[in-house]
């Protein structure tokens, strides 16, 4: 196995994480009437495709409305609203320590560096052009939940990457993430190698549940996953 590819998470992998994310989640209920929803409940569907993860949470809290697309709608445009504000105004909006190294020692080695997300297109944009990501060379392919049938856990991200890098073999891409869903990822699109990260909604233990072939407290130790 030569790892050709590696696939990153955004938001808690690649980027800071500062619970804004889980904050914004929690006023988009409030907003539509579903109140005090726990915070630990919204980490647990980080990395979803965020109409899933608000479908899930709406069926702990508000049994029955998961399936009423009006409501759910309504509930994700606040959220897409207002995190797009949030990405656009942020003070500090950074990467986690080492990503762009990390990016850039992969490419130097021959490997395509990509970024995925359960966000959706209009919000990845802000993010990516706040860290000047959207012209990097040291990223060579950015695909959003929208962009494919259904996101995380299912497949489709890593293999839409896999058809634009032209990589033939799934043992040959490497998955990156900080949660359950990342990992299912990798898992379902038989990744060579699964790797979670405790800079994000996951603990070390959180993760451990989930069985990555790797789990590290920084990215500066992936590349010798990798080489």
């Amino acid at each position: 196995m030569s790892i050709e590819l590696v696939v990153f998470d955004i938001a808690g992998t690649t980027v800071a994480d500062k619970g804004n994310i889980n904050d914004v989640f929690r006023k988009a209920f409030s907003n539509s009437g579903i109140e005090d929803v726990d915070a630990a409940d919204v980490d647990e569907v980080m990395g979803y495709r965020k109409k899933e993860a608000i479908r899930i949470i709406v069926a702990k809290y508000k049994p029955g409305f998961e399936n009423d697309a009006v409501f759910i709608d309504t509930i994700h445009e606040y959220f897409t609203r207002q995190m797009v504000k949030y990405y656009e105004t942020c003070e500090g909006l950074s990467p986690l320590p080492y990503a762009e190294k990390v990016f850039k020692e992969l490419q130097a080695n021959k490997v395509k560096v990509a970024l995925n997300t359960g966000f959706t297109r209009v919000i990845t944009v802000p993010i990516l052009k706040r860290l000047n990501w959207d012209s990097a060379s040291f990223i060579d392919e950015v695909i959003c939940s929208d962009e494919v049938p259904e996101g995380r856990p299912y497949p489709f991200m890593i293999e839409k990457l896999m058809q634009k890098l032209n990589i033939s073999y799934a043992e040959d891409v490497a998955k990156v993430g900080d949660t359950k869903v990342d990992i299912e990822e990798g898992r379902n699109a038989g990744c060579g190698i699964v790797v979670g990260v405790t800079t994000g909604a996951y603990t070390k233990e959180q993760l451990m549940k989930y069985q990555p072939d790797h789990i590290i407290d920084s990215l500066e130790l992936l590349p010798s996953l990798i080489f």
